[in-house]
């Protein structure tokens, strides 16, 4: 098992966070592969809740090693944030995280531009977090990026901030003549302070990591937001900026795919997503808003309040064969334990004749009418339950359906937010 993939196999917020939790005894480095500080993920450990936004959840355990990989754009004050907020919690972080520094930098001025466009685009908005991700990717497909490394070297840092801050001052000017332009040399202040904070963390992670493999070390490599969010297979434009699916793994830590051996989707047992974009199974009124509630349906990052709907298996099976999953660790089956009935979305309809399958046109989902199925509700407890034959038997015939419809196993159940709630059929 020398490499597993964690991938979120929705629209993002599917509990990530807590199966990387779960599953770091088993492994020897956690690697973030992908996104940057617009995602958050909530574990708790011991009644004690733990919000991370660029640090893999496996800093939360002793002696392990964790990397965020050159796929990753990183906003430095947000992770030197992370890291101060754990040693006050008493977390030794020293010697065990470790940045690549190929990884891309956020600056004050990515988010500048985040919030410009969003505003340019009006009814049109994407709904992003404004945080400087889209840009900061943008950036880097231009060859105008900061990486980690480039902030050791004040020699040619200065040239590398001019050529990339150009092109946005004239962003700028084009959308008011009176807004403040972009200072240079603020921006290189900025991030020459940056470096003092950074230095010590600053790694080869792509060596890292395959000099592990070489010595047979088991890495779990865990992704952010989720497959319909993915740049290139997700509800685009209505996507994430990176590659949110299995391959963005081999990318965003420099390792073979060879090394890969287990794909492990996240689905949640009913569907959210946040931002705008198509969402078939939304609920406007009713039991949407009782979801949200009853799931604590909010960002970690924003507080947003997040879209709810009924779980989609078309979302589901196109995520499991996108991704090669192996397995499924379905979570929050708790959040329906009060529903009288569960709709199930196992098909589309689109102008009165159902699809079979995902479109290639993610677009038509503005349009598709889901088919749904409807199964029993349990009525009962599954809070904290960490045995399968425990759990009430419709809940039992709920699981079995999603393994039907998606085509894969569900070797994990998440039945609440701590660890020892979870239900492992291995």
């Amino acid at each position: 098992m020398p490499v597993t993939v964690i991938v979120g196999a929705q629209w993002g917020d599917e509990g990530k966070g807590k199966i990387v939790d779960m599953l770091t005894d088993r492994v020897d480095i956690v690697a973030r592969y992908q996104g940057g500080a617009n995602a958050g993920h909530t574990v708790v450990v011991e009644g004690a809740e733990y919000i991370l936004h660029l640090i893999p959840s496996g800093i939360l355990h002793e002696g392990k090693i964790c990397v965020i990989g050159n796929g990753v754009v990183v906003d430095p004050e947000a992770l030197v944030g992370e890291i101060d907020a754990l040693v006050a919690r008493g977390f030794d972080v020293k010697g065990r995280l470790f940045v690549s520094s190929k990884a891309h930098i956020i600056a004050p001025y990515h988010k500048v531009v985040d919030k410009a466009a969003e505003a340019i685009r009006g009814e049109g908005k994407i709904g992003t977090t404004g945080r400087g991700i889209g840009p900061a990717y943008a950036d880097k497909a231009a060859r105008l990026g900061i990486r980690i490394g480039d902030l050791f070297k004040p020699e040619s840092l200065r040239a590398k901030v001019e050529n990339a801050v150009a092109p946005k001052n004239v962003l700028l000017r084009a959308v008011s003549a009176e807004t403040e332009l972009i200072d240079v040399d603020a921006s290189v202040a900025w991030l020459t302070k940056q470096a003092e904070r950074l230095r010590e963390y600053a790694a080869d992670t792509g060596e890292l990591l395959r000099s592990a493999l070489r010595d047979d070390k088991v890495i779990l490599a865990e992704g952010a937001q989720g497959s319909m969010l993915d740049i290139d297979h997700g509800t685009y434009p209505f996507v994430t900026s990176s590659t949110a699916t299995t391959g963005g793994a081999v990318a965003g830590l420099g390792i073979p795919p060879t090394g890969i051996d287990r794909v492990i989707a996240i689905l949640k047992a009913y569907t959210t997503r946040v931002g705008e974009g198509p969402f078939p199974t939304e609920l406007i009124d009713g039991d949407g808003p009782r979801l949200r509630t009853e799931g604590g349906e909010f960002g970690a990052t924003t507080g947003r309040p997040r879209r709810c709907g009924w779980f989609d298996a078309m979302v589901g099976r196109y995520a499991v064969e996108l991704n090669g999953v192996t397995e499924i660790a379905l979570t929050k089956l708790d959040v329906l334990d009060g529903f009288a009935e569960i709709p199930v979305c196992v098909d589309y309809e689109l102008d009165g004749k159902r699809l079979g399958r995902m479109p290639e046109d993610m677009g038509l989902l503005d349009r598709v009418k889901p088919v749904y199925e409807t199964m029993p509700g349990w009525n009962a407890s599954t809070t904290e339950i960490d045995r399968y034959n425990a759990l009430p038997d419709n809940a039992r015939r709920y699981i079995a359906r999603i393994e039907e419809l998606v085509g894969a196993k569900i070797s994990i159940v998440s039945t609440g937010k701590a660890r020892d709630a979870t239900i492992l059929r291995w």
